[in-house]
Order: C-alpha cells, then sequence, then structure tokens
C-alpha cells in the first residue's frame, strides 16, 4: 500500500496581515521599553533582511532605522543592487562598509583557511560593525535569521545570529517568503536562490545538500506537530534526509542557548536566578 504524501507546505500557510501586525507591535515594544526608537539592520539583499528592514521601517519610521550594507571585494554587485532597491523602496537611513580591509589582514596570515572558516571571520566581522552602528545610531541591533536556519545551526555563532531582538526568528523559511511578498519585497529578492555571498557561487542549499521546502516540511512535523521520525519516513521523505536534519537539529543545540554557566553556588545567573527584564515596567 502506497501512503500518500500529505500536503504539508499547505500547513505552512500563514496570514501575512496578522503576521505582519504581531511583529511590528513586537519591534515597537521590544526597542521602546528599554527607551530606544531606532533599529539597526544588516542588509544584504537576500529576503530575510529585506523583510526585517521592511518590518522595523513599519514598526519605526524609517527615518528611525539604518540599514547597513556590508560587502566583502568577492561579494555578489547583484547583492548590493538588491540590498539598494529595499532601502530605496522603503526610504530608510543606510551606509555602506566595505570590511575587505578589515578582514583580510587575518587571511593573509591565515592563508590554509577554507571557506568555511572565512565566512564565520566575515559573519563576526558584520557583526561588530552593526554593533558598532549600534552604539553611533542609538538603536538596537534587530536580527534576520528565520526559524529553518535556526533550528538547522545554519548560522554563525557571533556572527548573523547574534542581535538584540529577532522578529522571523519562529518563521519558516517558506513563510519568510510569504510574509515578503504581503510586504511588497521587490520579486528578484523573493524568488532568486538564497546565499549568504560568503564566496563565489556560494548558495544555502547547495551547502546544505537540501531545499529549504524539503527542511521546512521535515521540521514542521517533527518540532511543531510532533511527529515521530518514523512517521515522517513514513510519508515517504528520505530516511538519510530525515534522520540528517535531525541530528544537525540535536547537533546544534548550543547555538540556540546561551553561555552554560557551571553552577557552584546557591543562586547560579541562568540556571536558577533569571532576571526578568519587564521588572520595573
Amino acid at each position: 500500500m502506497v501512503v500518500r504524501r500529505p500536503d504539508v507546505l499547505s500547513l505552512l500557510d500563514i496570514d501575512p496581515e496578522l503576521v505582519t501586525r504581531i511583529l511590528v507591535h513586537f519591534i515597537r515594544e521590544e526597542i521602546t521599553k528599554v527607551g530606544l526608537q531606532r533599529a539597526v539592520v544588516g542588509v544584504s539583499g537576500g529576503i530575510d533582511s529585506a523583510t526585517t528592514c521592511a518590518l522595523c521601517a513599519r514598526a519605526l519610521g524609517p527615518e528611525n532605522v539604518l540599514a547597513v550594507r556590508m560587502p566583502y571585494r568577492t561579494s555578489s554587485p547583484a547583492s548590493l543592487e538588491d540590498a539598494m532597491a529595499v532601502i530605496e523602496m522603503l526610504g530608510v537611513q543606510h551606509e555602506t562598509v566595505d570590511i575587505t580591509p578589515m578582514v583580510e589582514p587575518l587571511f593573509n596570515i591565515t592563508p590554509d583557511m577554507d571557506h568555511r572558516r572565512r565566512g564565520n571571520v566575515m559573519a563576526r566581522q558584520r557583526m561588530i560593525v552593526l554593533y558598532d552602528r549600534s552604539a553611533a545610531f542609538e538603536g538596537l541591533v534587530v536580527g534576520t535569521g528565520n526559524k529553518t536556519e535556526l533550528l538547522l545551526g545554519y548560522t554563525t555563532l557571533y556572527g548573523d545570529s547574534a542581535c538584540a531582538i529577532n522578529p522571523l526568528g519562529d518563521l519558516y523559511k517558506r513563510q519568510v517568503r510569504q510574509l515578503a511578498a504581503y510586504l511588497g519585497v521587490p520579486e528578484q529578492i523573493i524568488h532568486k536562490p538564497p546565499t549568504a555571498d560568503l564566496w563565489v557561487g556560494q548558495t544555502d542549499e547547495g551547502e546544505l545538500g537540501f531545499t529549504y521546502d524539503e527542511a521546512d516540511q521535515i521540521l514542521y512535523l517533527i518540532y511543531d506537530a510532533r511527529w515521530t521520525v518514523e512517521d515522517v519516513i513514513a510519508l515517504g521523505f528520505p530516511e538519510a534526509l530525515v534522520r540528517g536534519i535531525v541530528e544537525r537539529v540535536r547537533r546544534n543545540q548550543y547555538k540556540r542557548m546561551p553561555p552554560v554557566i557551571a553552577k557552584l553556588s546557591q543562586r547560579t545567573v541562568g540556571v536558577d536566578f533569571r532576571y526578568p527584564r519587564d521588572w520595573g515596567y
């Protein structure tokens, strides 16, 4: 008997108008409650950063959003153009900071660096720039990572995963596409192959070895719908793919956690003592 795979992708459909209202309120509340009015967003020309920037502009007003482009010398000119298209569409403040002279001294003294290590260096340097601009602009750094990337650990610790708040972290990649379309993100950004633009020809799906649609369905069934691995495999998803994705989620849990503190005292920070940031409001 052949088991027909249900239309899992349809289960990932969202109400983009409702999601926009929730996330706009989230951004405004989280930034203003700490006494600030502004946001800083790294804009790469990709769908996640474009969507985040659009939400911030709605929440705070475009004049209170600083979009920062941070190319490396091998970065795609098309990505820079797409980032500028978003900036011009939204009317936000913007700046371009070339990270090439910042990272190449380390590359030059470590010639055996592979693509992954070099990409991590660039991601962390970009976050250094964003946090410096955060201090100068007096705004919080708003993250751009989605739920698919966070679960898979497809992030650089203290690089692109570093931020003060993250509005997209509970949306799978497919859901970000739906939200981006609703917010008017340019079509060429929504439909182009996702890439961190860390080296020439790099794409997310090529590096991962599977598509975002495949990952979104498997992740949703296991972590949202609470299906077993065996049940997901029985739907017809390749066993190696399902088990490989589950192992990635397990192995990268440390990236989703604050640093683990060894317990020695009666009240250890993060274990027994957690200070609600809303105290005093």
